[in-house]
């Protein structure tokens, strides 16, 4: 029933006008009424759906430090039972106890958004924004959709890996330039320095042997082809002809979208590993001696690793044109667009990993330029 009211009033100008304006205009007497407390700090992570990302991250290093013991700290989720987090309490979202907080929170932290559509910020709330990866496809205001597209302006700290980030996010949110922090993604910190030994245990966490390389299969969903039950479409992808190619060098781990995943029902075996529900992408990062993914950020953030990307990109004039791109990526990216998976098959089977290194090492200078102490920015804030 919640998430068919959230549809409803996300995909109608009408119904969505009289949400926002109704609920903005109650949220702003109630401020007149409701004190700034300085030690109260709300947190959500991709709009209450997950304790996780760069929220997580600068959470996790706030309550480790002294001076912030004597905060008050809230972790906003749209089922709270769900998660057990040490050191903060617990909200549901979108409850009267939700808005409530984030009135009298001196601070909102979120990788997403913290108003729900609405406008109620107070002035003296101080609104950080991490977001959730960097922009390869349109979003804010450049996005053309039928959807209702909420654009904020009002954050106070939007964090940043790159030039490239600043240029964007500030046209599509309506950001001024002023307000960003190069300092890389918090999440991304533990990308910086991975030892052998660390991977070893994952391995074994993952049951993976030793001998193998591993393959991440990293696909993005297509937003527009789904149907009232989810996605319609799956990657064309025949998981036999790869197991013929490469099970006898490489393991598959097979992280998606959890609609993407539903619809292929992938099923793990000696060959590939459904990591898809994995709760520590990080580690599946870390791990992994190559990226395949398509238009995800995450190859972006793989590229700190400095090990091959590859994207299968079998629909690109498509998507281009129903979705939207910032950047040639048949370009930009460091082995460009494969279409087909013959083309993916011989690069893997072909490969020059010192090449390789050289290629995203070049693509991760110019996309991620700052990283690895991102989650210490926080102190220069609260």
């Amino acid at each position: 029933m919640r998430n068919k009211m959230k549809n409803i009033i996300k995909n109608n100008v009408i119904i969505y006008e009289i949400y926002k304006n109704v609920f903005t205009f109650i949220f702003n007497v109630m401020k007149i009424f409701i004190k700034i407390d300085e030690k109260v700090i709300l947190f959500n992570s991709y709009g209450g759906k997950k304790y996780d990302d760069s929220p997580k991250v600068i959470f996790e290093y706030m309550i480790s430090i002294e001076k912030y013991k004597t905060h008050k700290i809230y972790w906003a989720f749209e089922n709270p039972e769900e998660f057990n987090i040490v050191g903060a309490e617990k909200i549901k979202s979108d409850t009267l106890k939700y808005f409530i907080i984030a009135l009298k929170a001196q601070y909102w932290i979120t990788n997403s958004s913290i108003e729900r559509g609405l406008k109620f910020k107070n002035k003296k709330t101080v609104y950080i924004n991490t977001w959730h990866g960097t922009p390869i496809k349109k979003m804010g205001k450049d996005i053309i959709s039928n959807s209702i597209q909420y654009i904020s302006s009002d954050y106070d700290i939007f964090y940043a890996q790159s030039t490239y980030d600043i240029e964007v996010f500030s046209k599509a949110f309506n950001i001024n330039k002023n307000k960003f922090a190069l300092v890389g993604l918090p999440r991304n910190d533990e990308l910086k320095n991975v030892d052998e030994k660390e991977i070893i245990n994952i391995k074994l966490k993952l049951n993976i042997p030793s001998d193998k390389k591993i393959i991440l299969y990293a696909p993005t969903f297509r937003e527009y082809e789904r149907d009232s039950n989810g996605c319609v479409i799956a990657p064309p992808i025949n998981l036999d002809k790869w197991k013929q190619e490469l099970s006898n060098k490489y393991i598959i781990l097979f992280r998606a979208h959890y609609e993407i995943n539903t619809i292929l029902n992938i099923k793990s075996d000696n060959f590939i590993i459904n990591a898809s529900n994995y709760n520590n992408l990080n580690e599946l990062l870390k791990i992994s001696d190559i990226l395949i993914s398509d238009y995800s950020s995450i190859m972006f953030d793989y590229s700190i690793l400095n090990r091959p990307i590859f994207s299968y990109a079998y629909d690109y004039e498509k998507y281009i044109q129903k979705r939207g791109m910032y950047i040639d990526i048949s370009k930009e990216l460091p082995n460009g667009i494969y279409k087909t998976e013959e083309e993916i098959l011989d690069s893997i089977k072909n490969i020059d990993f010192n090449l390789q290194k050289e290629k995203t090492m070049k693509f991760s200078l110019k996309y991620i330029e700052k990283f690895g102490e991102a989650r210490k920015y926080i102190e220069n804030i609260i």
